[in-house]
């Protein structure tokens, strides 16, 4: 992709006055300023789009561009596409099919690779830290367990904040913001793939309040994004079957099956993977998607479950069964009254008041960190070992608050437990005792939450343990989120949600049929809905992973109630951090203020127009001058009778025939010989090489007063709009197509056949309500 250092290529863009509109030949002279060549303005005033173009990406600030969704049908697409042959259009099914396939391997050997990992290194380091503690040497097991933290945490930050800064963070928003049409630079290269695999590796064995499942997502779109690139021919690694995947359609269908895959990995939950991606995180979705999302999905489903079948022989170290999350809470069937239905409708209510303050908190320390992260690397790091540090001293001090507990009569479990992970940690107490604290806090997150959702002892944890440790995990979690390293929220939410649930069902455990461990997945879900804003998915990923169908009813009350009681407060936690990190994202819904408002009303300017043959030197004028990618070609007599719109032409194919030099000395149609010289996957998309870029043209002095003719590569069919159209029905039009142009005509004729060309950032709030600081923002 060309990123430019000026501006962006999310355009901006305006109208033209009729009576400026004659262009005497090309509208372009050598001897003439920019701003005297770009066309005056429909409207009084001049505009110019002044929303930033700049977004946080991970943990850097980058430019930001729009993607193009829509089909160029220009005469070399048309010429490409009538000379295929059924099996070229075969293979490209099959295609399809193998790389959606090829995702789901890769994911699932990635999903387990990490929950390998990180059972391994965060099991020593409990090892070490359990076998200091019964040696009674409780300050050297502290430096130890605190050391190890901190030298995983310096590793996960540094290779965020030196080699993939965008890597940093949940990497969810990112990827939700690219499948509604927004990249940004490194968002999916292969460096923030290898510094999301082992940044979140690292993050997760530091003791951090953090997940890998987040990171997941972000992991399968990158493996996507990295299959699904068509080659690049400057590395040699192009195959002619791939060609047909350089473009975005293509390459947003294959990330939408990562992310499914990246939710399937984390979760062992194939059709949670898939649900997630539907409600979640595409922005467009069809029925032919559906099917190959289900497949990738299934195929982690199949990887991990060979894996773990494996890993249970006990060649996989420490990993064991307690490796890929898997909470069977309980098999015997539920039974509930009336009061626990009330129970849960005030967990339900709980659940949405916390949630819709955890993400107002959230929103907060963001805001704190990226003044901190702007100062560069050291202080990201430094930034990183300082909650490190904090994480490290809750975890190992907190448990010294609680009372020793005599291990219970007739329990299956070993008490108190031998090794890394188990329900009774010993911690400082007397043999036959345990510390209920350190069984939570000493323990990977995964371990915590079998622990929470672990029936079969209803006295195993005090009221007060609950508490506490809510308030630690509540508050680490808040504070955790931003640093520069990969980090996801499920698990926080999980741990937070499941903890309080399982305070409230001990409270209620005289008088209800439900028993802890249902509460405490119950609250869980409730924790989520108030956080992630999600029903459907969340709903199903909560069963896959407890294997407890008969729960569903309550979890989708409870999950109903929770997201109604937060969202009279604020956004998901999703959404929050897209329109923080300033990713212009376009919701499926108009705003109430743009029914007020039609399409001319918005139009920035200056607008920039080619003719149907354009002398080389204007082009590569407007090139340099501006950072537009869409530029419109008007056809002028003598080639048609009145000016009229011919159609787009891409900043990208303006590159690639500037650089082929088919060029005329007349002012003349030369397209033939241009359909002769090029071929279609010529303009396609750019892969791992990048395409041609500015300062690659090579144009000689005499080459810039001769012509070139641009109707072989426009795009003859753009999608329009008349100027009195409401913007509301335009911004609807817009998102709902997938476009990054949507031109605008005016209504009546004798006039210039473009008013100006809508994009992204024009129907953004700032832009708008810029122009209109006094519209009234709900109506």
């Amino acid at each position: 992709m060309d990123h430019r250092e000026e501006k962006s290529d999310v355009e901006i863009e305006g109208g033209v006055k009729g009576a400026d509109f004659d262009r005497r030949g090309s509208g372009f002279s050598d001897d003439m300023e920019f701003t005297a060549l770009a066309r005056e303005p429909l409207l009084f005033n001049s505009r110019s789009n002044m929303t930033s173009q700049i977004a946080i990406v991970g943990a850097n600030s980058c430019s930001i561009e729009s993607l193009d969704y829509e089909i160029v049908e220009n005469d070399l697409f048309k010429q490409d596409w009538r000379s295929r042959k059924k099996t070229e259009i075969y293979q490209y099914i099959f295609l399809k099919w193998t790389l959606a396939l090829l995702i789901g391997l890769g994911t699932g050997l990635v999903g387990f690779f990490n929950n390998l990992a990180v059972e391994n290194i965060a099991g020593l380091k409990l090892l070490l830290t359990n076998n200091l503690m019964l040696k009674d040497k409780y300050f050297q097991a502290f430096a130890s367990y605190a050391g190890c933290n901190m030298a995983l945490a310096i590793a996960a930050a540094a290779l965020c904040a030196y080699i993939a800064p965008a890597a940093a963070g949940s990497g969810i928003p990112e990827v939700k913001a690219y499948l509604n049409g927004v990249d940004a630079h490194s968002i999916l290269a292969p460096s923030t793939l290898f510094v999301k695999i082992f940044g979140s590796i690292f993050g997760v064995a530091a003791g951090f309040v953090v997940g890998k499942e987040g990171p997941m997502v972000h992991t399968g779109a990158c493996i996507a994004s990295l299959l699904g690139q068509g080659g690049s021919r400057k590395y040699h690694l192009t195959w002619r079957w791939l060609r047909h995947f350089k473009n975005d359609r293509d390459r947003r269908d294959l990330i939408t099956c990562g992310a499914a895959a990246g939710v399937a990995a984390a979760f062992r939950a194939p059709v949670g993977g898939v649900l997630f991606a539907l409600e979640e995180a595409a922005s467009w979705w069809r029925s032919a998607l559906l099917w190959r999302t289900f497949f990738t999905t299934a195929v982690v489903a199949m990887v991990l479950r060979t894996l773990i079948q494996i890993c249970r022989t006990g060649k996989c170290g420490l990993f064991g069964q307690g490796g890929l999350i898997m909470f069977d809470v309980n098999s015997a069937n539920p039974t509930y009254g009336t009061p626990d239905l009330l129970a849960i409708v005030f967990l339900g209510i709980v659940g949405g008041v916390l949630g819709s303050l955890y993400n107002y908190l959230v929103g907060k320390v963001l805001r704190s960190y990226s003044i901190i992260n702007e100062k560069g690397p050291r202080f990201k790091i430094l930034l990183v070992i300082t909650i490190s540090l904090l994480t490290s001293c809750c975890s190992y001090g907190l448990p010294w608050l609680s009372q020793c507990i005599p291990c219970p009569a007739n329990q299956e479990d070993q008490c108190p437990t031998v090794g890394r992970s188990g329900n009774y940690k010993n911690f400082q107490c007397p043999p036959n005792h345990y510390n209920d604290l350190a069984s939570l806090f000493l323990n990977t997150n995964d371990d915590a939450i079998r622990n929470l959702l672990n029936s079969r002892t209803s006295t195993e944890f005090h009221l007060s343990t609950l508490l506490v440790f809510f308030t630690a995990i509540y508050c680490l979690g808040i504070i955790t989120y931003g640093i520069a390293i990969p980090s996801g929220l499920f698990i926080p939410v999980i741990l937070a949600g499941s903890s309080y649930g399982r305070l409230i069902g001990t409270l209620l455990d005289p008088v209800s049929d439900l028993d802890v461990g249902r509460f405490a997945l119950l609250g869980a879900a409730s924790f989520l809905g108030g956080t992630m804003r999600m029903t459907v998915s969340v709903c199903i990923i909560l069963l896959e992973l407890t294997n407890d169908l008969l729960l569903l009813p309550l979890v989708m009350l409870v999950l109903l109630i929770s997201k109604t009681v937060a969202d009279c407060f604020n956004n998901g936690v999703y959404d929050q951090i897209v329109r923080m990190k300033g990713l212009p994202y376009l919701e499926a819904h108009a705003e109430p203020y743009m029914r007020n408002l039609v399409a001319s009303d918005v139009v920035s300017g200056p607008l920039v127009t080619f003719s149907g043959v354009e002398k080389v030197g204007n082009i590569l004028h407007a090139l340099r001058k501006t950072g537009h990618n869409g530029f419109p070609v008007i056809d002028e007599p003598p080639y048609t009778d009145a000016p009229e719109l011919c159609g787009l032409v891409l900043r990208s194919h303006l590159l690639v025939l500037l650089k082929g030099k088919k060029f005329s000395k007349q002012k003349m149609m030369t397209g033939s010989e241009i359909m002769r010289r090029f071929k279609a996957h010529d303009f396609a998309k750019a892969g791992s090489g990048k395409g041609p870029k500015l300062e690659d043209l090579d144009i000689k002095e005499e080459e810039m007063e001769m012509y070139v003719d641009l109707h072989p590569v426009t795009n003859t069919s753009p999608y329009t709009v008349v100027e009195t159209m409401s913007l509301a029905k335009a911004a609807v039009l817009f998102r709902g197509l997938g476009l990054r142009h949507l031109c605008v005509v005016p209504k009546k004729a004798g006039r210039p056949p473009i008013v100006g060309i809508l994009t992204r950032h024009d129907f953004m709030a700032e832009h708008v309500l810029g122009l209109y600081p006094h519209i009234n923002h709900h109506k």
